[in-house]
């Protein structure tokens, strides 16, 4: 089989592309660290200008209307700048929505996610309560969770939508490693919610946008962390010859392009046949999630080894693509949990 991006969506990679490696620069990636994590600036510009917050919803309800293909080549440019932007919770729920909601609550949300009014975020591994239409219980290490507006919970094959303005909401933020996706845990005391019209649809979505997203990030930091590599082995000269031209030097860069290469096709497998609704579309989220981490954290760490004693400084820009990396490795299931689900499907097992 062959895969190539349409027209269309080279437009979107190369326009994409262009606006994080003008925008989403390394000044403005730690100016975000220090605060919340947050660029706002960078993503008021990638909603307003771009529009593609609304990428994946609907025209009737401001969006764009494209599918996980045109998702992955946003990430994907995402990734490889290490932007400081709420996408992946913002993608999640939208995709639960547009799959699983009814259309008050479509008209209700997604218009406002559009436009980029709102920080999303849904949890992956919630215990909670449901009574009377409020939810009770404690939701750990959700990204970007000191600062999101609307939280997506699921369990039990149902869906629920907490707006965090509302009553009983604690929040507790706690140190993390990649300071461009902060996590904190959420505690909601009789908080408000309301349910998803179809639940299992919605976790199905929240769930496939997640690991696409991810992955697609995976793959755009592994290549931006080969990309750099190479640049710098051109220019660092030892022994009166550029370091590149050392055997052993060219090996590791050879072992990261080939790793890439594979990730590339696990990321667009798996995003054409979620689009295309194919049997096979679980097996390749998992396999994406998993081969794409790995491959991410891997490049990552090559990237600060090759670069020798100014890849371990802070000024060096290695940490922040190491960070990210290690961040998407454990973000909702890690490598061996999405390995033992691949050979679940393959054996034929049930969940």
């Amino acid at each position: 089989m062959e895969f190539a991006l349409t027209d269309e969506q080279v437009m979107i990679a190369e326009t994409v592309r262009a606006f994080f490696a003008e925008n989403a620069t390394s000044e403005r990636t730690r100016a975000a660290m220090e605060s919340d994590g947050i660029d706002r600036a960078l993503w008021s510009a990638f909603a307003g200008e771009l529009g593609l917050a609304g990428i994946g919803i609907p025209e009737d309800f401001g969006g764009a209307g494209l599918g996980m293909v045109e998702l992955a080549v946003v990430a994907e440019a995402a990734g490889a700048q290490v932007a400081a932007l709420p996408l992946l919770g913002h993608a999640m729920l939208t995709e639960a929505l547009v799959r699983g909601g009814s259309e008050a609550q479509k008209a209700e949300w997604l218009p406002r996610l559009a436009a980029g009014e709102l920080i999303a975020m849904a949890a992956w591994d919630a215990a909670f309560e449901v009574a009377d239409g409020a939810v009770s219980g404690t939701t750990p290490y959700l990204p970007h969770g000191a600062m999101a507006d609307v939280l997506l919970l699921h369990a039990g094959g149902q869906a629920w939508l907490v707006d965090l303005s509302g009553e009983g909401v604690t929040r507790t933020a706690h140190v993390t490693m990649d300071q461009t996706r902060p996590l904190a845990t959420v505690t909601l005391e009789s908080t408000p919610a309301e349910v998803l019209e179809n639940g299992a649809a919605a976790i199905e979505g929240l769930q496939a946008a997640g690991w696409i997203c991810l992955a697609a990030e995976a793959l755009g930091g592994a290549q931006a962390s080969l990309d750099r590599t190479v640049e710098y082995a051109k220019e660092r000269v030892q022994f009166g010859r550029p370091i590149g031209s050392f055997q052993a030097y060219k090996h590791r860069l050879a072992d990261m392009m080939v790793e890439i290469e594979q990730a590339r096709s696990a990321v667009y497998w798996a995003a054409c046949a979620v689009d295309e609704q194919a049997e096979e579309a679980g097996l390749a989220l998992h396999a994406a999630k998993a081969f794409c981490a790995d491959t991410y954290c891997m490049c990552a760490g090559n990237m600060i080894q090759l670069h020798g004693g100014i890849g371990f400084t802070w000024e060096h820009d290695a940490h922040l693509f190491f960070k990210r990396a290690r961040s998407i490795a454990t973000l909702y299931g890690d490598s061996q949990w999405h390995r033992e689900e691949v050979a679940r499907l393959v054996m034929g097992e049930p969940a």
